[in-house]
């Protein structure tokens, strides 16, 4: 099959195919006669699989790692669960930082009157930098 039709059935966009390749995420399709690249079934499943992941949010190359260990009969389910753990102490990570952003989005908009006066607490505490500072970021 062309890339048009693989990108339809994995539901990975022509383009991402290409770079997928170009990174060596996967390997290069098999050129046709005419130069067309063809697609096997097995890479379409390849495709979903990367496209799974990365709706999970692993990064490229968690997704590398992922793949080397779903290709590897002999791999410890030790070895995949590590990955996975390692990533959402990684989500948690960013859990945290969102919430922060959050508290401090809130306590803005608390001191804000939001009326129709010029001065505005959230204007005042950006330019001066003193809530960034107060939240460690």
């Amino acid at each position: 099959m062309n890339i048009g039709e693989a990108a339809a059935r994995s539901g990975v966009p022509a383009k991402t195919i290409r770079y997928y390749e170009d990174i060596a995420l996967i390997e290069s399709a098999e050129r046709n006669a005419n130069g067309y690249r063809s697609y096997s079934p097995e890479d379409v499943h390849t495709l979903r699989f990367i496209a799974r992941a990365r709706s999970l949010g692993f990064t490229v190359a968690q997704c590398r790692d992922l793949l080397m260990l779903y290709r590897d009969r002999a791999r410890s389910s030790a070895d995949v669960k590590a990955i996975a753990e390692n990533h959402m102490a990684e989500i948690d990570e960013k859990i945290s930082g969102l919430m922060a952003m959050r508290e401090t989005l809130a306590l803005l908009t608390r001191k804000c009157h939001g009326d129709d006066r010029p001065d505005c607490p959230i204007i005042e505490e950006l330019a001066a930098g003193t809530m960034a500072q107060s939240t460690g970021k």
